[in-house]
């Protein structure tokens, strides 16, 4: 683009820009918490919370961006009702595939022979794999 190699090479770097929306769940849709973090290089420097109702920022430049969206009333609307037009209406679509979900483990038994550092009788070994729920008891 015209730049010197010298003043390239000084400029080189990798920036990371990041978006993040989150939904938590209590009992259901009973209650819900939406959450909005934007980070910048690993950093959190902005988020909004339902649950505060709104931006809140971490570093000198974040703090003007959240006031800025703090003041525009049809921002914080947007984002007030996000646990309506985006939580409940997502959580609809994937409690199908995410709590009414059910994969049968599948279960292998295998003879772990003695070895010479632990002797004595062979061991069972059993492995159960490939399950949904995670919450399982083995006996």
């Amino acid at each position: 683009l015209g730049g010197t190699p010298e003043l390239c090479a000084s400029l080189t770097g990798v920036f990371q820009g990041m978006v993040k929306y989150e939904c938590h769940f209590t009992n259901g849709t009973e209650k819900v918490r939406y959450v909005v973090r934007c980070i910048y290089n690993r950093e959190q420097h902005m988020m909004f919370d339902s649950d505060v109702g709104h931006y809140v920022g971490f570093t000198p430049f974040a703090e003007k961006r959240a006031q800025y969206k703090n003041s525009d009333p049809a921002i914080l609307e947007h984002q007030r009702t996000a646990v309506d037009w985006f939580c409940r209406t997502w959580y609809k679509i994937f409690t199908p595939f995410l709590t009414e979900r059910r994969v049968p483990p599948s279960v292998s038994i295998s003879l772990v022979p003695p070895s010479s550092s632990e002797p004595g009788p062979g061991r069972l070994l059993c492995s159960v794999m490939d399950f949904y729920p995670a919450a399982i008891q083995v006996r």
